[in-house]
This record gives C-alpha cells, structure tokens and sequence, in this order.
C-alpha cells in the first residue's frame, strides 16, 4: 500500500529514533486518521484547537478509552515535535477519557500451574517463563539465546517497556527446559545455515554496528518462528521469533480444557507472578525491580489484590 511522502517521512524519524514496528504503524494510522479527521488538511496548518477538537471527537463521539485517546495524542505530540518542532499545549476544554481505576485479574498458584500444565511444547515453557520470571508477553518472544544466564540464574531484559533494560529471576526448575529448547534452536540454526540462511532478525542500527551478529547463534531467538520471513525495514530473509496470536490462541485452547472462568490473559500470569512473590513474603522494592516499574505506586496495585486475604480479614457472614 502507497503511503504519502509526509507519512513516509515520519515513518523514517519513528525508525532512526529506533521505535518498534508495532508503535510505527500506531502513530502512522493515528496521525493518518487525525488528518482525514480534518478535511485532509496539512498538519504544519494546524494546530491546539485542532488537536484539542480531535481528542475530544474520539472521547466523545468515539467513547475510546483513555489508553486510546493517550495514544493518538502520543502520535500527534510526537509529529509536531520532530517533524515541525512545535511544542504542543492542550486547550483546558479538551474532553479527556476517564480512565477506570482497574485491579488486575491474578490466578491462584493451583490455576496458573494447572493452566500451564495444558499446554503443549514450547508454550508450556513460554508460559513458564510468564509466570515464574513475570516477564511481559513481548520481553519474552524478543528473548535471545544469550539473554539467558545459567550461571546466575538470571534472565536480562534487553529494552523492556519504556526501552529499559533489567535483570529478573529464572526459576531453577525451568534450567533443564531451557537447555533443551536451546539445543532445538541450535539444530534448527544449523540447519538454515546449511540451506545458506541462519540470519536472525536485528534491529536496524544493530545489524549495521554488528553485521557478523546477524547469524551468530548467541543472537537466535529463545522461540523462533517456524518459517522465515522477509525483515520489515532491510528487507533480507531471516528467522524472526514466534508471532504473539500463536501464543493467545495457545493460552485459549489450555484455558478452555481446565474451566477457569476467569479472564485470563498472557499478561495475567505476571500479575500472579507479582501478587505470589508478595504473599510470600516479597519485599515490594525487589518485586518492583523485577517487574521494571518506573514508579512503586504502579507495584502497589498488588497489595490491593492481596490485602484483605493477607491480613486475614473475614466477612461478618463467616463470623
């Protein structure tokens, strides 16, 4: 699909600030949908009101979600800002979407082990590595062969959520699992290189400051995809990781089999990994550290899921 010379031109600012494809195509489409939105007009002929008439069109009109409305505000900011080099100030009669005040669906410990005990290889270690090391669901399918460290046992989190990286646990009764899905990726690795392929899939900067990088094996993906594909910014074939759908439709099918009615999503198991380490007797710090929180309110929602339970706190009825 054509896509006009203006988008294309932020499309090269998202990848030479090293943006992932998932947050490009969000700021394209909201960019894009912000200026139809407009009768078509050039954005450089806009401004405040425009945008504040926007957000309130999909608070409104739209009823989005908070999240929603963040992020198309996030794709506007960004344009004015490296493109034309505008700062942008909200009107104060701007309809903001009301974020719900939400604690997260967690599992028991019986749930999430029974769930993961349906699951067929490599889920099963996939979700694992969910639970036991509360990774979120895309830190996992970027994980790479030499993010795992058996000596310390330890994971590293390479440019986890907000591009921070960090250490988390890597449970000793996952070590053995772990060994063997390396050495699946090992013969599958020395089978593309036999068929004169085995390059991986690199960001864009980092293939050009590492070109031998490409095919090594310490860089292969802890889950790669079953068949190669062409990469989306340089164009050469390679063996990108396993897609997030096949992880969901996985996670379905095993929550189906066990009849837990509760919501369960990949993300779910690193609430349960949160709320278990706390009701083990945690120290919040360490379970923020781990998680990768910036601010410990955002650790604190966990104490709420656990609080009444911990405290041992009984409804007049049991009395």
């Amino acid at each position: 699909m054509s896509t006009s010379p203006f988008l294309e031109s932020i499309r090269n600012i998202l990848r030479t600030k090293h943006y992932s494809i998932q947050t490009e195509k969000a700021y394209l489409l909201w960019i894009k949908r912000f200026i139809l939105f407009n009768q078509k007009r050039h954005p450089r002929d806009m401004g405040e009101e425009e945008v504040s008439n926007y957000l309130s069109y999909l608070a409104v009109n739209r009823q989005v979600t908070s999240s929603t409305q963040n992020l198309a505000l996030c794709a506007i900011v960004f344009m004015y800002k490296h493109v034309f080099e505008r700062e942008l100030t909200l009107l104060s009669d701007t309809v903001r979407a009301k974020a719900p005040k939400r604690v997260p669906m967690v599992l028991s410990n019986q749930e999430a082990t029974t769930i993961i005990n349906e699951l067929k290889a490599p889920y099963q270690l996939m979700f694992n590595l969910l639970y036991g090391s509360g990774l979120r669901k895309a830190e996992l399918l970027r994980l790479r062969i030499k993010d795992i460290d058996f000596d310390s046992n330890s994971i590293y989190v390479f440019r986890g959520k907000g591009a921070k990286d960090r250490m988390t646990l890597l449970p000793k009764s996952l070590i053995e699992p772990l060994k063997t899905q390396i050495n699946i990726v090992e013969s599958l690795h020395q089978k593309d290189l036999a068929e004169g392929e085995g390059k991986t899939s690199l960001p864009s900067g980092l293939a050009r400051k590492y070109p031998k990088a490409i095919t090594q094996f310490k860089w292969q993906y802890l889950f790669p995809s079953t068949v190669r594909c062409q990469h989306p910014t340089d164009g050469y074939f390679c063996r990108h990781h396993r897609h997030w759908t096949a992880l969901t439709k996985a996670l379905r099918a095993a929550v189906m089999k066990t009849g837990i009615r509760k919501h369960v999503t990949a993300h779910t198991f690193r609430h349960t990994f949160a709320t278990q380490l706390l009701i083990n007797g945690a120290d919040i710090r360490t379970v923020q550290e781990l998680l990768g929180h910036n601010d410990l309110k955002t650790t604190q929602i966990y104490t709420h899921v656990i609080g009444q339970h911990s405290s041992g706190t009984l409804s007049p009825i049991d009395r």
